[in-house]
Formats: structure tokens, sequence, C-alpha cells
């Protein structure tokens, strides 16, 4: 006995671990709406696609999970484009299910419209493929951390197949180090370096213990990037905050001093902010990092954790803590100094600054907050402390007042308590009220 087509996909997708998709439904969506509503996963409504869009790379990030999006023809899909680009620059696993119309009607290709910010990007040609396309569009969005766009036309949602080949999503884990030669050159780097910092980016999710022992053993302080915030400033004794245009002295200086810089799973572009004469060790699972932002002494393919876990026992132990001590004693005085400034304004104003420290000092342990770019950025980096792991989210990349705004939708959704903050830039969160 056949199963109808739009059956196939959302049962591949709940498989897969989609657990909400987000989108608007509207008529070459329909069957597919009408499958999604009979299975395990959530539909979310949205006013726009956009929202869905940011809503499930929140999502997507937050639970580390496969999310989905879905939308109607033409201008239906297309309006997830905001968010899916900052869904690929993000590395967020999202899959949207692109519905078109009929076959027999095509003329717009969608392929050309998401080549560039996905991992993934086929239509189904003939119900026949439905199962085996839309495991490879989750697989692949999975495994390459990114965006797969599955186009499906309204003929084939509504068709029934013969579905017995048992194509299934199956994605790996596998733990990615360094050969012990590798390990061996980086370990004599840094034991013949006199003052060493770590400098750490998004890629040391899930290393925090490892890293704190490599920074103990090394009597390194430990700066990192803005997108590593909820991952090494949280229950760190050794941090020294960030470095560049939202960075603070203590990480500007003790960066540009070092003998030796380890980074860890950082792709910090701005050039300026390296050390000219430091010898620069790079760690990051995507080999074309390396070196890609500035020459680099030794640069290794490998997950930091698994990674530091093998590096460890070749580190000699030090006992002069003189240089981590210095600055971070630097990056205290500087936080209390910052503090010290922000207070409430005149004739009753309440600066955003001061609003984001009062918010901060009330806030739950396992609050979630979202920022946007720019002036709300500097704000929460600087006044939002990240009391547990994986409590804030930015708009890293892109730079959209929507990130700010719609991913609290998720956010909720994600905490058990519901808890969220968002701050949305005040000139931009005017332009959104003004519409």
């Amino acid at each position: 006995m056949g199963r109808l087509v739009a059956d196939i996909i959302v049962e591949t997708l709940q498989n897969a671990g989609v657990k909400h998709c987000y989108g608007v439904v509207g008529d070459t969506l329909n069957l597919i709406a009408r499958s999604l509503e009979k299975s395990e996963i959530e539909w979310v409504s949205m006013r726009h696609e956009e929202a869905g869009a940011f809503a499930a790379q929140a999502e997507a990030q937050v639970a580390d999970r496969l999310t989905a999006v879905a939308g109607s023809c033409g201008p239906g899909s297309l309006h997830f484009i905001n968010g899916i680009f900052e869904a690929s620059r993000n590395r967020a696993p999202v899959i949207l299910i692109a519905s078109q119309i009929i076959r027999d009607e095509l003329g717009f290709d969608f392929k050309q419209v998401y080549r560039d910010c996905s991992v993934f990007c086929d239509m189904i040609h003939t119900p026949e493929q439905a199962r085996r396309k839309t495991v490879i569009a989750c697989q692949t969005a999975l495994a390459k951390r990114g965006v797969a766009v599955l186009i499906v036309p309204a003929d084939i949602s509504a068709s029934v197949v013969d579905d017995r080949i048992p194509y299934a999503v199956h994605v790996a884990r596998p733990v990615t180090r360094p050969n012990d030669t590798d390990l061996a050159e980086i370990a004599e780097i840094l034991n013949k370096s006199e003052n060493v910092v770590l400098y750490g980016g998004s890629g040391c999710q899930g290393a925090h213990q490892e890293i704190l022992a490599v920074a103990d053993r090394l009597k390194a302080p430990i700066a990192h990037t803005s997108r590593a915030k909820d991952f090494l400033e949280f229950d760190n004794p050794y941090n020294i905050g960030m470095t560049g245009m939202l960075g603070n002295e203590a990480g500007y200086h003790a960066v540009l001093d070092c003998d030796a810089l380890l980074m860890l799973g950082a792709d910090f572009a701005w050039r300026q902010f390296y050390p000219d004469k430091a010898k620069i060790v790079q760690v990051d699972i995507d080999p074309t990092h390396l070196g890609r932002r500035h020459p680099i002494t030794k640069g290794v393919v490998g997950d930091v954790k698994a990674t530091l876990e093998a590096l460890l026992p070749k580190l000699v132990e030090r006992t002069d803590a003189s240089f981590r001590s210095a600055y971070v004693k630097r990056y205290a005085k500087y936080r209390e100094s910052e503090h010290a400034k922000v207070a409430g304004g005149r004739d009753g104003g309440i600066p955003g600054s001061y609003l984001t420290k009062v918010i901060n000092h009330h806030a739950a342990k396992d609050a979630l907050f979202t920022a946007d770019d720019g002036t709300a950025a500097a704000w929460a980096y600087r006044h939002i402390d990240v009391k547990a792991s994986a409590a804030f989210s930015q708009a890293c990349f892109m730079g959209r007042w929507p990130t700010a705004c719609r991913q609290p939708l998720d956010c909720r959704r994600q905490s058990p308590a519901g808890k969220s903050c968002a701050w949305p830039a005040t000139v931009e969160f005017r332009c959104c009220s003004a519409t």
C-alpha cells in the first residue's frame, strides 16, 4: 500500500530529531502542514517567514539539534533568506522545506537563490526520491552544520508512492585530534615560551574543563572572542575577557604581549589585534580556517576538547604565574571601573548600560540572553555575566535586529522556566516599531 509523500517527508524529519517547524501555512504547503499536524513535530506559526528562520536557527544553536522551517511557493519561501543566511554563518543545523508549484509550471530556480547560504540544496523530482532526498538533506545539515534546502513541488507532496526502501539519517560524531607528532611540536612551542595566552572561540563549546586544565598547567590567562563568552566566562578564574573593538585593555594587551598564543576554535577576523612577534598555534576543526586571518607558526585540525586532552600530558607544569596574575588583576580592575561608571540617567532617564546592569543583577542563573549588534552588543558583553553555559546569544555575523527580536521566541521555548531577555538596538528597534 502506498504512502503520501508529505507524510514520508515529515516522518523523516521527526526521525532526524526535529521538534519544531517554524513558518507560515499557505497553498503549496498545505499538505505538508497537515502531515505535521498529525506528527510529534510542533508547528510554530509565524507572522513572517524571516522571523521563523531566525527563531529556528536560535533553537538549532541552543538545543544543538536539527530544526525545520517551511514556507509556501514564491515569496513565501524566499522570505526566509535573511534568517537562512544567519543560520549558515552561525553553522546552525536547519532544514528549509521550500514548497513549490507543480512541476509542469516550474520556471524559477530556487537553487540559485540558496546556493551560497546552504550546505545542501536540491529538489525532489519524483515521488520515489522523497525519503532518500529528505534523509540526505537532514544528514547533510547535521554533519556539515549548516542549512539544507529541500524544494518540494505541490504535486510531489500530494503523490502516493510505494515506500519500501528504509533510508534513515545517520550522523556520526568522530573524535578528531592532531597526530602525536603534531602534538609534540605544539608542546615544544608552548613549553619553550615564557608567557602564553589561550585565546578561545566558539569551537571551545564543551571544552571548559580541558581549557582550564591547560591554562592551569601553563599559568596562562584566557582571552576569548565574543562568540565564546558562553563557553569560557563562567567559573573561570583565569578569564581576562575579550580583545578587539568590544574588548578590554587586559585582553588586548595580554594577546599583544605574549610569547605564544594558543588559538582554540577561534576565527577572529581583525588582524590588527593579533601579536606580531609571538608564535601562534591554531587548533580548529575546519582546516580552511588555519592561518587565514593572520600568519601562524603551527596549525592543526582537531576538536578542542579532544586535542587538549591529548596535549595536556605533554605540557610542563609551571610555577611562575606572575604573567597571568598581572592580567587577571588588570581585568578585575577594568571590570570594577566599568561598573562604577554605570549609573542612572539625569531627569529620570534610564541609560541602556544601566538597565543592562540592573537586569543582570536580578536575572536567574539559567536565564538566556540575546542581543543585537552595535551598542546593544556592547552593553550585553560588558554588563551581562554568564552564570552558566549557553546563556548568551548575539547577532555575531549578520548583525540584524531580527536576530535579537526573534531569538527570544525560541529561547523561551528551550528554557524550562521560560526565562529569556533581549536587547534590540535602540535605533533599529524604532525602525521595527515604525513599521
